[in-house]
């Protein structure tokens, strides 16, 4: 699973390095693939199985529905195969860049069976809304049980 958060700097060329744990993870459960795609104003990485598996809920849901075409419309079109090389980088397309405003200091933050990519800048602004609605947060994980 991924967990943590990792500070790290984009090249001019667009690359990364994957943090050294979460590279393991990948190595040791996964193959060193990850599909990158856009939501939530950043970047999610999926090890290339865990991808698979959300493709198949995807593809079935109903696409009568306007919302499951917009959903998929968005965060499937999106989606780029990112190999990592031999010095644990991946290359961040220059749409996803923009999209998730990529530009220098990035933050990745494991989120169990993925990970995101966010501008650091953007990723404290939203570690900062968590915070203040912190309450509000566990009422409702509450509710589920948690």
């Amino acid at each position: 699973m991924f967990r943590g958060r990792f500070e790290h700097t984009i090249d001019s060329k667009g690359r990364i390095s994957i943090p050294a744990r979460f590279r393991e993870i990948l190595a040791e459960k996964y193959d060193e693939r990850v599909m990158i795609t856009n939501f939530d104003r950043c970047l999610v990485a999926y090890p290339y199985e865990e991808w698979k598996n959300l493709e198949e809920k995807i593809s079935s849901l109903s696409m009568v529905k306007k919302e499951a075409r917009s959903f998929q419309r968005f965060f499937i079109s999106a989606a780029v195969e990112c190999p990592i090389d031999k010095l644990g980088r991946i290359l961040i397309p220059p749409t996803l860049r923009s999209y998730a405003q990529l530009e220098r200091d990035v933050v990745f933050s494991g989120m169990l069976k993925k990970f995101e990519i966010w501008s650091k800048e953007r990723f404290l602004e939203v570690i900062h809304e968590a915070e203040e609605n912190f309450e509000n947060l566990a009422e409702s994980l509450a509710s589920l049980g948690l």
